[in-house]
């Protein structure tokens, strides 16, 4: 015969305590892991720089912003990359005929910092035994310095310290994507078609419809992990929801237009 165990008031308000400290605990280690790029210092200085202009760039060329946003994390390295932070191309963008592009470049790699070098102060600061040169070839990409630099040896370190010009040279990257590349002219027919898709959606339920998760999903199978597309690499497109997902780019932008947010207040909620 089963006996009623009787707990008392005190002891029944103790387990609910644990019970509920319990799960918010895990609720809160789920929130912070949920995106998980954000916490990242090198990443947020990334996106709070170029989140505004992706924002402008998808009101006015019709683009969906967190997958903008996402392209530009993963070709840029967070725009850590050599080639990103001398040229400002955060999109890694092919140079057309008439476009200046980054020349073979004679640079070291740093053992004891593990990357590639541009900047005079930062090489001369280290031992010649830390340092291998290497010639490194062409990148074909488009040089955004200006046109003083562009193509050029020198400088090569002016983007890095210079935040107006570094500022400018992405929002002119984002919109030659947004208009050379996604554009009804383009040779490419993976591109005209996405034009032609996004001027579709457009039309039948404004602009809105781009802020929409699958919406920015669907944008970056059109464009990429295919052959004669933006990447053709099968594994580019998860590489690129990866990132919208765990920087919650999504959300992130859905904020700062829907909810009138600034960048700080949409990147910290959770």
């Amino acid at each position: 015969m089963l006996t009623k165990i009787k707990i008392e008031p005190n002891i029944r308000n103790l387990v609910f305590i644990i019970f509920a400290s319990l799960f918010l605990t895990q609720h809160s280690l789920y929130a912070k892991s949920k995106y998980s790029l954000r916490k990242y210092s090198h990443v947020k200085k990334f996106y709070a720089t170029i989140t505004p202009l992706a924002i402008e760039v998808s009101k006015k060329h019709h683009l969906p912003p967190a997958a903008l946003l996402a392209i530009a994390g993963l070709e840029s390295g967070y725009g850590q990359g050599y080639v990103a932070q001398i040229t400002g191309n955060i999109l890694s963008l092919g140079a057309f005929k008439s476009d200046p592009e980054l020349p073979a470049l004679y640079l070291p790699y740093s053992k004891s910092k593990q990357k590639i070098l541009f900047d005079p102060g930062e090489i001369k600061k280290l031992p010649k035994s830390d340092l291998s040169y290497k010639l490194r070839a062409k990148s074909l990409k488009k040089d955004y310095r200006p046109r003083k630099y562009a193509a050029s040896y020198e400088n090569l370190e002016l983007l890095k310290y210079n935040k107006q010009l570094r500022i400018k040279a992405y929002n002119n990257c984002l919109n030659d994507f947004a208009t050379k590349w996604i554009s009804i002219n383009s040779n490419t027919k993976s591109f005209k078609e996405t034009r032609i898709w996004l001027n579709t959606l457009i039309e039948k339920k404004q602009y809105d419809v781009l802020l929409e998760y699958k919406i920015n999903e669907a944008f970056i199978h059109h464009i990429g992990g295919k052959p004669k597309s933006f990447n053709y690499r099968k594994s580019w497109p998860k590489k690129v929801k990866y990132i919208m997902d765990r920087a919650g780019l999504v959300p992130l932008v859905n904020d700062m237009i829907k909810n009138d947010m600034n960048f700080n207040q949409a990147w910290s909620k959770e």
